[in-house]
């Protein structure tokens, strides 16, 4: 996945936006809350960190182009990034990135999510 991949795919959730933070970072968000990011890779692929459930976490995190999420897994959250294509193809990366949206979504202050039209996320 490329960062033109990336970030089309990302615009094309509901309600979200983009922002470059943190060093050159593609931070994308739901309601004002990070839902994916990508960056700071040292290879040829795209590294994009997204948020996921603790079942996929601890799967996710064993296995190869995946690692815990440097910062936010020290701090206990259950973000993983994909540094490489090794085990995680595009399509799935996706489908992480669609189900990081629906989670930070889901969490968002009821009003917030009403505001929003995110009732049925």
């Amino acid at each position: 996945m490329t960062l033109d991949d990336y970030n089309a795919f990302c615009a094309s959730l509901p309600h979200a936006t983009h922002v470059v933070q943190w060093g050159g970072a593609h931070v994308w968000k739901v309601g004002g809350k990070v839902f994916a990011i990508a960056g700071w890779s040292k290879g040829e692929d795209l590294a994009v960190t997204f948020k996921c459930s603790d079942l996929a976490y601890d799967i996710l995190k064993e296995q190869p182009g995946l690692r815990p999420a440097p910062y936010l897994a020290s701090r206990g959250f259950t973000w993983i990034q994909r540094v490489t294509g090794e085990t995680m193809d595009a399509d799935a990366l996706r489908d992480y990135i669609r189900e990081s949206h629906r989670l930070v979504a889901l969490k968002l202050p009821r009003k917030v999510q009403a505001e929003l039209g995110l009732g049925g996320t």
